[in-house]
């Protein structure tokens, strides 16, 4: 089963080239366009970003307007990276595992808090619980939750590798699925993943249980790679392996 020590290993050895490729092939840049869509105007917001790496979506949500994002991830390596591009003094970086209490860190509350793909590497239910239980300890109330997370892990376009990443080597494991995930890209990058049930299905259980409602999925005809060739994304829109998940937190 993947475990935090796993996804540190990997994403440190590998990390070097994730802002790099993951921006360039067919699935990252539809996640780019949906984060744009259900980010929307972040015209002065304070953001945190949870396992957010290299910083990649913490720059976009700056890009659309946000004051400052602290950025929490495990990989020392995907932090050093993220330092060397030139944002001021705008994103703080801050080393830790997520599905861990965060009190040691200097953080605070925040507007939005993201966490883009991180809940895919949660190997228990009380890992993934403890993200959740991190998203909602720091968001205001009223505040906005954006995420992306995978689909089902066995659909067909995430098998085929048309859009630029597939899922293989798939084990069952309690409550869910581990499986790897790999870029066609030169290198590519290799890392392995786990996804819940809970979450894949798209079930609204956890979020409800820390706190967060008018669950939403962010429309895919609202990227314009799809407007443009929709026949291109069908294999996707049949099944498809990712979603932007959008929530708030109650008052």
């Amino acid at each position: 089963m993947a475990s935090a020590e796993v996804s540190r290993g990997e994403y440190n050895d590998q990390g070097v080239d994730y802002d790099n490729i993951f921006p360039t092939i067919s699935i990252g840049i539809l996640e780019t366009q949906l984060l744009i869509s259900a980010l929307g105007d972040c015209t002065d917001l304070a953001v945190l970003d949870l396992g957010g790496g290299s910083g990649l979506r913490a720059r976009q949500v700056l890009d659309l307007g946000a004051s400052s994002v602290d950025v929490v991830d495990i990989s020392l390596e995907m932090l050093r990276c993220g330092k060397t591009r030139e944002y001021g003094n705008r994103i703080t970086w801050h080393e830790a595992n997520i599905s861990k209490p965060l009190d040691h860190l200097p953080l605070q509350t925040y507007d939005l808090v993201m966490a883009n793909w991180v809940m895919d590497h949660a190997a228990t239910m009380a890992e993934l619980e403890g993200m959740w239980a991190n998203v909602t300890a720091y968001l205001k109330p009223g505040g906005r939750y954006v995420g992306t997370r995978s689909g089902d892990p066995y659909a067909p376009a995430a098998l085929d590798g048309k859009y630029g990443m597939r899922y293989k080597d798939h084990q069952s494991i309690p409550g869910g699925v581990q499986f790897r995930y790999e870029t066609a890209s030169t290198p590519p990058i290799d890392i392995e993943a786990t996804s819940m049930e809970i979450s894949y299905s798209g079930s609204t259980e956890l979020h409800a249980k820390f706190g967060l409602s008018e669950v939403e999925i962010e429309p895919y005809e609202n990227a314009e790679v799809v407007r443009k060739d929709n026949e291109f994304w069908k294999l996707f829109l049949d099944k498809p392996f990712m979603a932007i998940v959008k929530a708030k937190k109650e008052i």
